[in-house]
């Protein structure tokens, strides 16, 4: 197989084409380590790759779930894996190795998942922006090489744009599956709190903020994916909300009625959308009245947005703080100021001094924020909103050589619509609509009932064949 043609088809239809017999793994392999070699050192997308062992790996592979044997990329994010260290994007943690795989890695390879390397992310994944000092250089937007790529999975983002892998995985944590699918024009699910395991070695992130996913270039391949992933953990502190047997299965069924679905033009506190974001909306709201849903402009919960993103700073800074002193423990204290970067710094030091009740006191607002948007979506079925606030940010707009509160409270601006959605565990899609006049992708938001990941994905696939976007990679490859 020519990577020409490797590059032009998604995960099940590679996965097809090894069962028949007409591609080998090893083929697939080799065309996604030389798309690597050929597209990676510009955009600064990957690390820890792997390629001998990963072809080792596919010359013996046996073809198995939905994927066969499918080459694909890990998030440099922690998920423990007995073949691929990590660093977490911090020079502190530089080339951590773990004895065992986590239960998602476990899962990803029992549906055909050859991991070869893993994908960059910012400091602790804890930017909306992919620029560690760690990754010696900021990861580049496909699209336009002096914007960012989104964070925190940017590097899977542009892994994924540049036709490198079809699938890849990522986390999101405040908005970090979908702020870099928007930046980089591809599609990418939040999955709802629990739904996605988490162990063995951990219960929850960000005090049940985090969830793991994938990015896909279509969302066929997102729903085989969750196929493979979603379901109860055994002793995970959430219970997982109910799937189907099938969520690919279900993809093209309709819908036994219109949707209601209420549109978000406005953010709290005054925060301002660029107008590009706007008419983003006005194509996705075009799109969905043609599918025959029921389009109506809401003002959205009055959620106390300042407060929140306080809330957000203090269990970031209380997760910055035991991570690092867990990682130093019976070790020489090292001088911090030469491993974190300034605001992770900073975030270390915050974390170390936060009292117990200022703690419980941002968990709290979490659940409250469930209990709003609970309530909110009794009259609606789906919320659609822009997925960021503005265009992908040039390179250096949000950076981390500040304080720790400063930094996150810019962020909360870019990303007003997404880490509430994190703090009430539903799910959440940004869809590649819209394309500035310079080529810039724009996403556009869909938020679903708790546990209703079948809706946002049927929902998502009705868009794509109305309105679809994989055309557009042909463009971005030549």
């Amino acid at each position: 197989m020519r990577s020409d043609e490797y590059e032009k088809l998604d995960g099940l239809a590679l996965a097809y084409l090894l069962r028949r017999g007409e591609v080998s793994a090893v083929e697939l392999m080799d065309c996604a380590l030389r798309l690597a070699e050929a597209r990676n050192p510009p955009l600064n997308a990957l690390c820890y790759l792997r390629g001998d062992e990963a072809l080792d790996r596919a010359r013996v592979a046996v073809p198995k779930g939905q994927f066969g044997a499918l080459p694909f990329l890990l998030k440099d994010s922690g998920l423990a894996s007995t073949f691929l260290p990590s660093s977490v994007g911090s020079r502190l943690f530089a080339g951590q190795t773990s004895t065992i795989d986590a239960t998602l890695q476990t899962r990803f390879l029992a549906d055909g998942f050859l991991p070869f390397g893993r994908t960059t992310v910012p400091e602790f994944c804890m930017a909306p922006t992919t620029e560690a000092v760690q990754n010696g250089g900021p990861t580049r937007n496909p699209w336009d090489r002096t914007r960012s790529s989104g964070g925190s999975s940017g590097g899977a983002a542009v892994a994924v744009a540049t036709g490198m892998v079809p699938i890849a995985h990522g986390s999101d944590g405040g908005g970090s599956i979908r702020i870099p699918a928007a930046c980089c024009g591809v599609y990418g699910l939040k999955p709802s709190r629990g739904l996605v395991p988490y162990g063995p070695q951990r219960g929850e992130g960000w005090g049940g903020l985090a969830v793991d996913g994938v990015l896909t270039r279509t969302v066929r391949d997102t729903a085989a994916a969750m196929d493979g992933i979603a379901g109860m953990e055994l002793g995970q502190p959430y219970a997982a909300p109910p799937r189907p047997d099938s969520y690919l299965a279900r993809l093209d069924l309709p819908f036994d009625r219109p949707l209601r679905i209420a549109a978000w033009t406005e953010a709290w506190d005054g925060i301002e959308i660029a107008p590009e974001c706007l008419t983003a909306m006005d194509r996705a709201e075009q799109v969905l009245t043609g599918l025959g849903h029921e389009v109506a402009r809401q003002a959205p919960p009055p959620i106390k947005y300042a407060a929140f993103i306080g809330a957000i700073i203090d269990v970031m800074c209380a997760s910055v703080a035991m991570t690092v002193n867990g990682f130093l423990l019976n070790k020489p204290a090292p001088d911090l100021r030469d491993l974190l970067e300034p605001a992770i710094l900073d975030a270390y030091h915050r974390g170390t001094r936060l009292g117990a009740e200022a703690y419980a006191l941002a968990i709290t607002r979490f659940h409250g924020i469930a209990r709003q948007m609970a309530t909110y979506m009794q009259d609606c079925d789906v919320i659609l909103t822009p997925t960021l606030t503005q265009l992908p940010v040039p390179l250096g707009t949000l950076s981390m050589a500040t304080d720790f509160e400063t930094f996150r409270r810019k962020a909360g601006r870019y990303t007003a619509f997404l880490a509430i959605i994190n703090a009430s565990g539903q799910p959440a899609a940004s869809l590649p609509l819209h394309w500035t006049a310079q080529g810039l992708p724009v996403g556009v938001q869909l938020i679903g009932r708790f546990g209703t990941e079948d809706t946002i994905l049927r929902l998502s696939a009705q868009i794509e064949r109305a309105a679809p976007w994989v055309q557009r990679y042909a463009a971005l490859a030549t």
